[in-house]
């Protein structure tokens, strides 16, 4: 399964480790480094998935994540929130601003990996109906 996968992190690092890790596995990956570069590649791109972190300076990943859910041309992509916040706070919050799933850091590869191709099949059904 080929998806398109947009990583959406402020430190450079992430990204590319998230980026080696995900073309290893095939998936076409897209970037970006803010929340507004995000919506940018979001609206563009119209990736299958998006990686989404939460702790970044601006707009930060929930604000990110309201903001993908309401234009309706990104409505449809489901966001997984990456994050080091573990607290069932935090969870809440993310699901109430549209988040698909969470993945706590430091990522299990497996978890990322399932994760990301359980959603993507999701989003081609829903896409077909």
């Amino acid at each position: 399964m080929t998806a398109r996968v947009l990583i959406v992190d402020d430190v450079p690092a992430n990204l590319k480790l998230l980026d080696a890790k995900l073309t290893a596995e095939y998936f076409d990956v897209f970037k970006a480094s803010s929340g507004p570069e995000a919506l940018e590649a979001a609206k563009e791109q119209q990736p299958d998935i998006i990686l989404l972190d939460v702790m970044m300076p601006g707009m930060d990943g929930f604000e990110v994540c309201r903001r993908l859910k309401a234009m309706p041309e990104t409505e449809h992509i489901p966001v997984v929130m990456v994050t080091a916040l573990d607290q069932p706070k935090d969870r809440v919050q993310g699901l109430e601003a549209g988040a698909d799933d969470f993945l706590t850091k430091p990522l299990n590869d497996l978890a990322l990996f399932a994760r990301v191709r359980s959603l993507v099949r999701l989003k081609m059904v829903t896409d077909e109906l």
